[in-house]
């Protein structure tokens, strides 16, 4: 099911209400957009990273290795979200290389694996592309979700694959599905798609496109001619 208030109450490919496309009807679910909060969190767990990466970026210790895009976590954060028991922090795009740094640096947060880099388009906001990170601290088993938004026109973030290795291919993945442009990524190539390919195939105005299929002597249309797409 889509939560579709985020885009304006419009889900993927243009579906409104539900978004069920079953037949039956009558799947709905309440969307609600997630609303930032201040600190402290309430929750011990996520006030103890937030504090501890407030210190050591407003004490400017850690990332020393990478750009200091900002000098203080008040600069460096967007926002902070707690929703379903997870924490996300909103970091401008500048500080999104120093801020992993600091999270996989600082001996109280030891976030030291990035298990995903991937992306998220919502169309109705004026910096409609996302890119979301997932770190992981092996050490104290905790998780953290790092969000980045940019716009269509500039849809630059620096790159944290000096960071996080593994981000190599997670960005170049996310580059090909959805544009972003990760800046100092060392091959930033497409993966999926070739490499004259136009377009970025999971951005939310990108044609759907499809071919009929025919089932036991049905022929279904392809996905955009069918009801729920026109």
């Amino acid at each position: 099911m889509t939560d579709n208030t985020v885009n304006g109450g419009r889900g993927m490919f243009g579906v409104g209400g539900s978004g069920d496309t079953s037949g039956f009807g009558g799947l709905v679910r309440r969307a609600r957009v997630p609303a930032s909060i201040g600190r402290p969190v309430g929750v011990e767990e996520f006030d103890e990273v937030i504090d501890g990466l407030a210190e050591a970026l407003d004490g400017g210790e850690a990332g020393r290795d990478v750009e200091k895009a900002f000098a203080s976590f008040d600069e460096a954060i967007e926002r902070i979200v707690v929703d379903r028991g997870e924490l996300t922090l909103h970091v401008r795009p500048a500080a999104i290389a120093q801020v992993c740094q600091t999270l996989r640096d600082d001996d109280g947060l030891r976030y030291e694996l990035c298990s995903s880099v991937s992306g998220v388009d919502y169309p109705a906001q004026d910096r409609r592309l996302h890119a979301v990170y997932h770190l992981t601290s092996m050490t104290y088993r905790r998780r953290i979700r790092l969000e980045c938004a940019v716009s269509v026109e500039d849809p630059h973030l620096p790159s944290v694959t000096t960071v996080y290795p593994t981000a190599d291919w997670q960005e170049r993945e996310t580059y090909d599905m959805f544009g972003i442009i990760f800046d100092g990524h060392p091959n930033l190539t497409r993966i999926l798609m070739p490499d004259d390919w136009e377009g970025y195939p999971q951005r939310k105005d990108y044609p759907l496109g499809g071919v009929p299929v025919e089932y036991k002597g049905a022929e279904i249309p392809p996905p955009d001619q069918r009801r729920a797409y026109r």
